[in-house]
């Protein structure tokens, strides 16, 4: 008798195991694809992710980098103050994008530029990410908003 209860705890205990596992497989394969971690672009420069990783970007629009071409594409450079990161971005910019105000871009890096996917910008004069803010700080080149 009390072989029986032994053995069927250790059944539901097994059992209890193997769903927690499988539990947490299936989360973290569901969350893959929505795990995107932030870099400045001197962290970038610094050590350059592989063109199969997706990442975010941020900081400053670099004045005078902006370029629009004939097509959707358009090319800019993204600071920190530290370093400058070439941007290509194909679709429709935020309105309130523009160069040296903050962004935040999603992509990949290849041969040497970002390829964003997806490009935020601030939405109104004080807002910036926090991640861009804690980078421009640590470069020394963030000016905190009058207000």
């Amino acid at each position: 008798m009390r072989s029986l209860k032994k053995q069927r705890r250790i059944q539901i205990i097994s059992v209890a195991v193997v769903a927690l596992v499988l539990s947490t497989a299936l989360i973290g394969y569901a969350m893959r694809d929505g795990i995107n971690f932030f870099r400045a672009p001197s962290q970038v420069m610094a050590s350059p992710p592989g063109p199969t990783e997706v990442f975010r970007i941020g900081g400053l629009v670099e004045e005078g980098s902006l370029v629009r071409g004939d097509g959707s594409t358009i090319r800019f450079s993204v600071t920190d103050g530290g370093a400058a990161v070439p941007v290509t971005f194909s679709g429709v910019l935020p309105d309130l994008f523009e160069e040296k105000q903050g962004m935040v871009g999603t992509g990949r890096y290849i041969d040497g530029v970002f390829q964003a996917t997806e490009i935020l910008a601030k939405h109104d004069e004080t807002y910036m990410p926090k991640e861009v803010v804690d980078a421009l700080k640590e470069q020394g080149v963030y000016v905190a908003p009058e207000g």
